[in-house]
């Protein structure tokens, strides 16, 4: 016989297999000798209670009966004909890399055109951003294979189950070499220091497929003739011949909105997030969630999400890194925004999360001349006053937490995770009102709902500014096309529909099936 059961354990009998086995035959009421083994379907953790901290785990046990174990379908990627239908697809992050895997699973060859640099050669970019401070617009943190995820941290994590199959993303992602714990977990996360090989593997298995990987070739214009994508030129002057093209070139890319605009092509402003990463000591956040002084060595480092509103807007945690490092994100010179990222085991002192306010049309009505991309040069505004106040050289402005709500420039700082350096500054000079008013008491809010949350031993710097795509370029919900240009197919985070890796692979995977289905 075959039971699913779910077991609250205390965090060193979860990490027991004798003991998962006694608690399993307890709840079943069978002696531990008759279950002969078990597959671990979910784990998560429930800290809610002052009484401790439990691991829930929902597994099932054979009992009495020989063990299977539970194998993960592999997919299948033919070898293409020569003769293979071509899709276009600029940008090689999540969108672009699963877009293409789905493409050759349908016997349709993808050409991927990716502005940056392979996920190796980014390495001595982003070394050359943190240490010398020369940003390479073309290859950083958010540009580059494997997109903004690859270097900043690779959390798996969505709520947008109804996009797709979450299960069969986290599966190609095993297939291609993530630890199949990812499947399991409640809140899985691969990590910048294991992400790089698995999107390397994609490629080369898009490569041995038949399809196509072409780094360094930025599109600067898409050819339409009568209202249909023929094609993409790139800035180096090559043209790419196909008449379907899945656009995924990711929130950052400004100049592709640019472009698209100068073409005619409509796009609309849209809300987003704007404010600060927050770095709290990793001792600190666990003593507060986990409701102890120390936490055991069973226990992950804690992370948290807050959400509060404040004045009629919404203030909430973006992209929580336990253990992890503050890295600077800025795509052009002159420009400072920060991102958090951390390693597979999360082992770094401390923790950071983005800490943000929606922000909208009404707020970008200083640059309302600009049309659908008021929201972006807006966003660009803050960055460009926030590379001022750090004093330039990526060193980024900060501002100790109490000073900042009490209005107060800090005299001194604490340590952070932060390369290039942080500079004392009062931040209420770099963000819109809007923001740090709400900020400031969305702080107070949070440490009530958290002890020792508000403290002047955590560091606000500036600024956390690309949540999500300020821009949206509008699809036909039935097609996914583009309402204005027949084969142009908007796809994830760059057009306004995706926010984070999984649900950006989910998006390239339903405008690769679209696409599909109009071949056969």
């Amino acid at each position: 016989m075959i039971q699913q059961i779910s077991l609250k354990l205390l965090p060193a009998d979860a990490a027991s297999h004798t003991s998962i086995i006694a608690h399993a035959a307890a709840a079943l009421s069978v002696k531990p000798t008759d279950i002969t083994g078990f597959n671990l379907l979910k784990r998560s953790i429930d800290a809610r209670s002052r009484q401790g901290v439990f691991f829930i785990l929902t597994l099932e046990a054979f009992i009495s009966e020989p063990f299977v174990e539970k194998q993960h379908p592999h997919p299948v990627y033919p070898s293409l004909p020569a003769n293979a239908p071509r899709v276009l697809i600029a940008g090689a992050g999540p969108a672009g890399l699963f877009a293409a895997l789905r493409l050759i699973e349908a016997g349709i060859k993808p050409i991927i055109l990716e502005r940056g640099k392979n996920v190796k050669d980014r390495r001595r970019d982003l070394a050359a951003l943190n240490k010398t401070g020369i940003v390479n617009p073309d290859s950083n943190y958010c540009f580059g294979e494997g997109g903004a995820g690859t270097y900043s941290d690779g959390k798996l994590y969505t709520r947008s189950n109804k996009r797709g199959d979450i299960n069969r993303i986290l599966n190609i992602f095993v297939h291609f070499g993530a630890e199949d714990k990812i499947m399991i977990d409640a809140h899985p996360h691969i990590g910048t220091n294991k992400l790089p090989h698995i999107i390397t593997a994609m490629r080369e298995q898009i490569i041995n497929s038949g399809g196509e990987v072409h780094f360094g070739q930025k599109v600067s214009a898409i050819r339409i003739s009568n209202g249909a994508v023929t094609g993409v030129q790139t800035a180096s002057g090559e043209v790419f011949e196909g008449k379907q093209l899945i656009l995924a070139t990711g929130h950052s890319a400004r100049d592709i909105f640019i472009m698209l605009h100068q073409q005619n092509i409509l796009l609309e402003a849209k809300p987003f997030a704007l404010g600060v990463r927050i770095e709290h000591p990793q001792a600190l956040i666990d003593s507060a969630q986990y409701h102890c002084d120390a936490r055991g060595q069973y226990l992950p480092p804690a992370s948290y999400s807050l959400v509060e509103q404040v004045e009629g807007r919404g203030v909430f945690s973006f992209c929580m890194c336990p253990g992890g490092i503050i890295a600077p994100a800025a795509t052009d010179p002159g420009e400072l925004v920060v991102n958090g990222w951390s390693p597979s085991k999360r082992n770094n002192p401390f923790a950071n999360s983005g800490m943000v306010v929606t922000v909208d049309e009404a707020d970008f009505a200083p640059f309302a001349q600009h049309g659908p991309l008021a929201g972006m040069y807006f966003q660009q505004s803050v960055e460009k006053k926030a590379y001022v106040a750090g004093g330039g050289n990526f060193v980024a402005p900060a501002q100790r937490m109490t000073d900042f709500v009490q209005k107060k420039i800090s005299t001194s700082l604490p340590e952070c995770s932060y390369i290039p350096g942080l500079q004392s500054a009062d931040l209420r000079t770099v963000l819109p009102k809007v923001v740090h008013q709400r900020l400031a008491g969305a702080f107070k809010a949070f440490g009530r709902k958290m002890k020792g949350y508000y403290t002047e031993n955590a560091v606000l710097v500036a600024t956390e500014s690309r949540t999500s795509s300020p821009v949206r370029i509008p699809r036909n919900n039935d097609t996914l096309e583009h309402p204005q240009v027949a084969g142009l197919y908007p796809c994830a985070e760059g057009a306004g529909y995706a926010g984070g890796i999984v649900s950006a692979a989910m998006d390239g995977e339903r405008v690769a099936a679209m696409i599909a289905a109009k071949w056969q």
